[in-house]
């Protein structure tokens, strides 16, 4: 209580300068606003006294009524501290602290009230704008937000192109002056929908690195009733720049209200970037009370032989892949070898003509087609104990999926299906909206909601970038919204060596992915001779992508037949856990190389997985955080010492070592490859 008298008095005193200043609760990180004579506000970041993000833009344009918010009368601030803990239904870590101080600026312009508040932890910054009820403003529309991060200087960026539709473009390493989406974009051939913004407009999470060392990742928290942010570049400021919806307008909004939080995360530590909780924290707590049912899953997937040309998804044409006997079969070998379940697509009339036609009514969720019994097929897998996974691609007619949805997820509860993977390939319907609009961003929430309606969890794919709202929905527990692993079979770029080096830095800053790792046969060949498409991975590295691509629903995504023949590396799959007591980021620098050890939630099992780019590296690393005067079984599943990416893939080594607190974990990644290690305790 003292601290926050302190604080506030501090505040009262800045006051009177036209200046406030808030640091994180050990100093590590400060912002300082100011208000210039022409009265607009302009905020600061400091890492260690240093300025990370010099003065930038704060407010937004209104379209009704017209209105700049950009000019404000001070009428107060406050400030606080807020310490505390909070336990996640499931994730990296049991317990989550949430530390920071906040200092709000209570503002008016033009008649307007509006709120400011800034968050600093000791690993970074979020603001928000916050409007509250007022008598004479109720209804709004946005235009722009101003929201900007100045950056210090032409720092290396990793990045994508903007776009309003897709995130799942190959990720670009480049300095911020040498950014140019549109020339990045036109490499593209494989993206089904693209709307792109523009040659100066780039996505988040966008990660950073400076000359000097100092890495920061830009992005968004909390994206509630509102568009996605990217961003648009002018020199060395990022501002952001909303997604707009079918009329040109950014958000439709009612008082109260509060924005999205922007987020900085910042450490002169890659490892400690992605050891952030800063984006979860920012989130509202879990709205589901009964959360018992929400239960991590590894699964099998009847999916991966469309993509090689083993099957296909419509009953026409002869190679129908989700057939009864062929599901069945699934089901068996998730049975053998422990899964909790099988996705399946394809199951469900309507594939024929689903895409590129922009059709409202395609899918109805609940009509299988003919060779596909699901009543037999449930009843098969729960005398396993296990459960199908349905799957539901609404073709992006999203009109069509609201209408239905009650109707589905009925169906589902009446076959015994718990979890639910969705698609949005396609233009939108509603006509003219797009995959990040607004009006998309509540649809992907309200299918979150009314899923834990019907107690059922949800995988999206094509849906917009996560912002940790799988701590307030934590039934939606993980989303594609990149370049997942079916890429690697796109015949253009497919998936270069580096993608997955970054991905921890970008795409899951916000939350788990759904990127379906775990394939061992690298030449896609196997069922069609023309294709030339290759896995740009060792098979170890595919391996370890199921601890350093985090994601509670984990799909082994190959075929059993391929594992079939590689049983002795397929049971790190088996073994792998998919909930975690304690996360260690071992080392990482993002287009390089990430390693990362997990603790198996309620047991004395580690597992660590160690990843590179198409560079050969040696790895070595203390495993102090194992428990001390315990001797562990270590079994690593690493790169034999002829493999590589391109020209020896599937090779790999299994090999058991005896290690303690004491010992220091060593081993080579070979071009493109990998290292999968479990740690088992013996005493």
């Amino acid at each position: 209580m003292n601290k926050t008298i302190l604080l506030l008095l501090l505040s009262v005193s800045l006051f009177a300068q036209k200046s406030f200043k808030i640091a994180s609760p050990t100093d590590q990180i400060s912002i300082q606003v100011s208000q210039g004579a022409d009265r607009a506000l302009k905020y600061q970041v400091f890492y260690k006294a240093k300025e990370v993000i010099a003065a930038s833009d704060l407010g937004l344009t209104l379209k009704k009524p017209a209105l700049e918010l950009r000019k404000f009368q001070i009428l107060g601030v406050d400030s606080s501290i807020v310490d505390g803990t909070w336990k996640p239904v499931w994730g990296e870590v049991k317990e989550i602290r949430n530390n920071y101080k906040e200092l709000t600026l209570h503002l008016k312009e033009s008649g307007v009230l509006m709120d400011i508040i800034f968050r600093v932890f000791d690993d970074g910054i979020g603001f928000r704008y916050f409007f509250p009820s007022q008598d004479n403003f109720k209804h709004f529309i946005v235009d722009n937000e101003w929201s900007s991060f100045t950056m210090t200087g032409d720092h290396n960026v990793f990045w994508i192109p903007g776009d309003y539709d897709t995130n799942e473009y190959t990720y670009q390493r480049t300095k911020i002056s040498e950014i140019d989406a549109l020339a990045a974009a036109a490499k593209e051939k494989d993206i089904a929908v693209t709307s792109l913004m523009g040659k100066n407009f780039v996505q988040t999470p966008l990660m950073l690195k400076s000359v000097d060392g100092i890495y920061l990742n830009v992005h968004e928290a909390a994206l509630v009733n509102y568009p996605a942010m990217h961003l648009k570049l002018d020199g060395l400021e990022f501002t952001s720049a909303l997604v707009p919806d079918a009329v040109g307008n950014k958000a439709y909004v009612q008082t109260p209200f509060n924005t999205p939080w922007r987020t900085v995360v910042i450490s002169n530590k890659a490892e400690q970037i992605l050891a952030s909780k800063l984006i979860l924290n920012l989130n509202e707590p879990s709205k589901i009370k009964d959360s018992t049912w929400i239960k991590p899953q590894k699964f099998m997937g009847m999916w991966w032989e469309m993509h090689v040309g083993k099957a296909n998804w419509p009953l026409a044409g002869g190679k129908h892949g989700a057939n009864t006997e062929n599901v069945k079969r699934y089901i068996d070998f998730a049975d053998k070898h422990g899964f909790d379940g099988v996705l399946v697509e394809g199951w469900n009339t309507g594939w024929e003509d689903w895409f590129g036609n922009w059709k409202e009514e395609v899918f109805d969720f609940v009509t299988p087609y003919a060779d596909y019994q699901i009543d037999t097929l449930t009843k098969y897998a729960a005398s396993k104990g296990l459960k199908l996974i349905m799957h539901h691609e609404t073709s992006s007619s999203v009109t069509n999926y609201e209408r239905r949805m009650d109707a589905a997820y009925q169906f589902m509860v009446d076959k015994g299906i718990n979890t639910v993977k969705t698609g949005y390939v396609g233009k939108i319907i509603p006509r003219g909206e797009h995959h990040d609009s607004q009006w998309m961003v509540n649809h992907y929430n309200r299918v979150a909601e009314k899923a834990a309606n019907y107690r059922l969890m949800v995988d999206s794919h094509e849906s917009v970038h996560p912002t940790g709202l799988h701590r307030t929905y934590p039934n939606w527990m993980a989303a594609e919204a990149a370049r997942g692993s079916e890429f690697n079979n796109a015949p253009t770029l497919g998936i270069n060596a580096e993608h997955t080096t970054i991905l921890p830095f970008t795409r899951l800053m916000g939350g788990p992915m759904d990127y379906t790792p775990g394939l061992f046969h690298m030449n896609l060949n196997q069922f069609d001779s023309t294709r030339t498409t290759k896995v740009r991975s060792t098979l170890a590295k595919q391996l370890a992508l199921y601890v350093t691509l985090y994601s509670p629903l984990q799909m082994a995504a190959d075929l059993p037949e391929n594992y079939e023949s590689k049983l002795d590396a397929f049971q790190f799959i088996k073994d792998v856990a998919v909930d975690w007591d304690d996360t260690k980021i071992i080392t990482a620098e993002p287009g390089e190389f990430v390693t990362i050890a997990r603790k198996a939630k309620n047991k004395d099992t580690w597992f660590i997985g160690s990843i590179t780019n198409a560079m050969a590296r040696n790895m070595s690393f203390d495993l102090d955080f194992l428990d001390p005067d315990k001797t562990y079984e270590a079994l690593l599943y690493r790169d034999a010492d002829d493999a590589d990416f391109e020209k020896n893939p599937e090779a790999y080594v299994v090999e058991k070592r005896l290690v303690t607190a004491k010992s220091k974990m060593t081993f080579r990644l070979q071009r493109g490859g990998g290292c999968a290690i479990s740690l088992r305790r013996l005493n």
